[in-house]
Parts: C-alpha cells; structure tokens; sequence
C-alpha cells in the first residue's frame, strides 16, 4: 500500500510541475504574440490550469476507468469552488465584475445543469460529448464577443493581466516549456492513476471515491497555486476567474472529450450524491457572488467546512 501511496504523491507532483512549466510557456506565448487579456485570463490561465484534469480523466478513458474520468472532473470542480474559493476567500475578500457574474457564473450554473441532463443519472456518450463539446465553443464565441464589446467601450480592459508567470520569454524557453510540459503531465498522469487504481483495491474503496478526493485535489493543484498567488498579489478578477473558467472547461471541454473515446457510466453514488453537490457549488457561487457582488471571508470559511463535510460523507457513507 505505501508504494502505491508514493506513486500517487510522485503523479501529484508531476502534474503539478507539469502544469506550472505549462502553464509558464503558454503565457510567455501570450505575451509574444501580445494576445488581449480576455484571451491570457480566460484561455491560458483558466483553461491552461485544467490541463492535469484533461490529461488525467481522457487517459482513465482510455484505459476503461470510467470511474476516476468522472470522479476527477466532478471532484476538481467541487474543489475548486469549496477549497481553492473558500481559501481565496478567507485570504482576501472576492470581487466580481457584472461580466463575469452575468456571464460566466450563469454558464457555470447552466452547465452543472446540462451534464445532469445528459447523462439522465445512466452515462455520458458520444453524442453528449459532442454536445458538450459544443457548448465549449459556443462558450468561448459568446466570451469572446461580450470581452471585445466591452473593450470596445473600455479600452483599459484590454491590458495584459499581471497573473503569476506571466513574463517576457524566448522562444527557445517557450518551446521547452511546452514540450516539457506536456511530457510531464503525460508521465504524471500514468503514475498517479497507477497509484490511485491499486490504492482504491489495497483500501476497498471505489475508484470514482479515489477520483472524487485524492485525484481530483491532486489534479486541482494548479488552479490552488494561480489561485492563491494571484489573491496575495490583489489580482482577485483573476483568481476568481480563473477557478470559473477551470469549472466550464472541465465539463465540457474533459468530459466532453473523455465520453467520445469511452461511455462514461455514473456510479450510483454520483447519480444521487456528487452530482447534486456539483450543481449546488455552482448555484452557491452564484448566490454569494450576486447578492454582495464578492465572496466574503465568512462565505470563504463556510465553503472550507463545507468541503470537509462533503469529504465526510464521501468516506462515511459512500465508501464504495
């Protein structure tokens, strides 16, 4: 068992490299090409950020571990909102722009509802994927749209955010870092759900319980250490933003991508539990957010005991 306790921690730690290298090059590609901020916050740091989740649930498919696909993506999202939120949050208080409230804390809510919708509490397919995939371009489009409106009207909007990593680089060290990074992910992810498979059989636990909690914290690191830099250093919009983005593209950029190479079946616990909790965190977010148009330190410490309740239950009452 303690081996394959290492082979998840050294996964977790190649994936969280291997986003951060990632992560590192694609902004300097950003800078290089001197693309908007809307692009740089939205594509690069949010969807960038997921890129452990994508590579983690499309190689679970892959490989016939449906179970770890779904629990990832479900597990991150959760995570992302109650413990990367809940800490930002009680670290300093998260403002929203109307923007990004009417926009993307909708579509986060609308989503949470479609991935319910399609997979009718049976499976994700090739067709819901398709669909899911869809939205995620019709999201982008919409987002696209709305961000060069309001530029238009704003034009400060339009500068480059200053997000953690994003520096002047050279060709060379954007290269590297790309490559480099992209193996990384792929090795990590191969350790991990190496690790987490014989972890969840040594503990006699399901693997959808090992991907909703150790992997899907595991996969999140990223988007905890964009998040909580980018709060220390007062750029709130995009620590906010960059968890929102994460969210949308996991669900229909991962799953959407994971159920056409594989149907994905939800367990049972994931029909009546995780995927209630998951719609509940999106219209959570959205409530706080509208009501006091940010995330106080009090909402932030309620979603902390919020995620440690859910953990609760997870291992207590559905342990398999």
């Amino acid at each position: 068992m303690w081996i394959d306790l290492l082979l998840v921690i050294a996964g977790i730690g190649l994936l969280t490299l291997g986003g951060e290298v990632l992560i590192s090059g694609a902004l300097g590609l950003a800078r290089r090409l001197q693309i908007s901020a809307l692009l740089t916050g939205l594509v690069v740091v949010g969807f960038g950020t997921s890129t452990p989740e994508l590579v983690v649930s499309v190689d679970a498919a892959l490989i016939n571990q449906p179970g770890i696909a779904l629990g990832n993506v479900m597990g991150s999202n959760i995570a992302n909102v109650l413990l990367i939120l809940g800490l930002c949050a009680v670290v300093r208080p998260l403002p929203v722009t109307p923007l990004g409230l009417s926009r993307d804390g909708v579509a986060g809510v609308a989503v949470s509802g479609l991935v319910i919708v399609l997979a009718g509490g049976i499976a994700l397919g090739r067709i819901d994927g398709l669909i899911l995939l869809a939205g995620l371009a019709g999201y982008l489009a919409w987002a696209y749209r709305s961000e060069r409106s309001l530029q238009a009207s704003q034009p400060g909007v339009s500068e480059t955010p200053d997000v953690p990593g994003s520096k002047d680089r050279s060709v060379v060290y954007i290269v590297v870092a790309t490559m480099g990074g992209l193996l990384l992910l792929i090795a990590g992810s191969r350790v991990l759900l190496l690790g987490a498979v014989a972890l969840a059989r040594d503990l006699g636990v399901s693997e959808a319980v090992i991907g909703l909690t150790l992997v899907a914290v595991g996969t999140s690191l990223p988007e905890l250490a964009v998040s909580l830099i980018a709060t220390i250093r007062r750029q709130v919009e995009v620590a906010v933003g960059n968890i929102l983005g994460s969210n949308l593209f996991n669900l229909l950029g991962i799953l959407g991508v994971s159920s056409l190479l594989q149907q994905l079946p939800l367990p049972h616990r994931m029909v009546v539990f995780d995927q209630w909790v998951l719609l509940a965190c999106s219209v959570a977010v959205l409530f706080m957010l509208w009501t006091g148009r940010r995330l106080s330190r009090i909402e932030g410490a309620i979603f902390l005991l919020a995620y440690a309740v859910y953990l609760l239950v997870t291992f207590r009452v559905f342990p398999s």
